[in-house]
């Protein structure tokens, strides 16, 4: 499908999330933004491949945001819409935030007029209507309540033993969750995550690790991040106030609301019993460890209180993505390159 997404006004506003990628390959909710418009105009058997259609990145489709434009000039989308038809995303505390409504609008969008597979009769189970289950998922022994809010299992997820799941929530194609697990929506397990502890109104985009005990809430990691065994963040502050953020784009920090935890970039991890501040932002590729209080802002390709070398980085990220059976590819290298070198002028 010939859609060019033009990232060029909301890139730099979406640090740490938009520095590896278009900003159309965010996810929220369950799908990417790429993925929503694509199964959007799938379900409207839009044919559109004669011609090119330029949609602005960083707006989140709803299939009533498309449905109610009444035609598609085929070069891009009108820019008229309801307040729960469509949102804007321009700043990187809006994913958390906005992923209730994402959660709640894709799981209409997939499971539109399909069945989901038998839950086992080994779970516990509230509102069971709002739950669909896919293809080779694994869910059995475990605490479902779909009461506030859909659950969505994506193909071959396991749900292991002992886990309280509470909606909206996602588990995406191929994640997991372990055992023993307290889950708050409104989440998001992107695909081949693993996911464990206490975990609230997160998102992981996909191919990252929150495997053990630990809080995570009000949060987002992108992907091929990984979380050490005890790692918790704080997301409101001891007295209730107004959380700051570093705003890239504006090179100072920005207030937020009262509650935000961890922003963390791609290809980054945290040591065991790591502790983030509120409203931490953790750029692309670090290594965080430190025995000292942690800053708030972590630049890309920190390593500790130094600078991480750049072939080491490299070789760090290719053994972990053999561990989920992938290699790091020739554009994830130039990219990266790249980005270590302008972060040295």
């Amino acid at each position: 499908m010939p859609i060019i997404f033009d990232d060029s006004d909301s890139k730099d506003g979406l640090y740490p999330f938009a520095v590896v990628r278009n900003v159309a390959d965010i996810r929220i909710g369950i799908l990417t933004i790429r993925e929503k418009w694509a199964m959007i105009f799938s379900h409207l058997g839009y044919d559109i491949e004669k011609n090119t259609l330029t949609v602005k990145a960083n707006f989140i489709p709803t299939l009533n945001y498309v449905e109610l434009q009444g035609h598609i000039d085929n070069e891009n989308i009108p820019v008229t819409y309801g307040q729960d038809d469509v949102k804007i995303l321009n700043h990187p505390w809006q994913l958390f935030q906005l992923n209730d409504w994402a959660l709640r609008k894709d799981f209409e969008l997939i499971t539109s007029n399909r069945r989901s597979q038998k839950i086992s009769s080994t779970n516990k189970i509230i509102s069971p209507e709002n739950i669909f289950i896919e293809e080779g998922a694994i869910v059995e022994h475990s605490f479902l309540n779909a009461s506030q809010g859909p659950i969505y299992i994506g193909k071959n997820a396991v749900v292991m033993e002992g886990n309280f799941i509470r909606g909206p929530f996602a588990l995406c194609e191929g994640a997991t969750i372990k055992m023993g697990s307290k889950i708050y929506g409104a989440t998001t397990i992107g695909p081949y995550s693993v996911a464990g502890g206490e975990i609230k109104n997160s998102i992981l985009f996909g191919y990252s690790n929150k495997a053990h005990d630990g809080y995570l809430g009000d949060s987002v990691l992108a992907e091929w991040c990984n979380l050490g065994a005890g790692t918790s963040n704080s997301n409101l502050k001891n007295t209730a106030g107004e959380v700051k953020v570093w705003n890239n784009k504006a090179n100072t920090f920005a207030t937020v609301g009262n509650k935000c935890g961890l922003l963390m970039g791609d290809y980054s991890m945290s040591a065991i019993n790591t502790s983030f501040n509120t409203g931490t932002v953790v750029g692309v590729c670090c290594n965080v460890f430190n025995k000292e209080f942690l800053s708030k802002y972590i630049s890309d390709f920190s390593w500790g209180n130094e600078r991480y070398n750049i072939d080491k980085a490299l070789q760090s990220i290719e053994n972990w993505k053999k561990l989920k059976s992938k290699n790091i590819t020739p554009e994830e290298k130039k990219i990266l390159i790249d980005l270590y070198n302008q972060n040295q002028q």
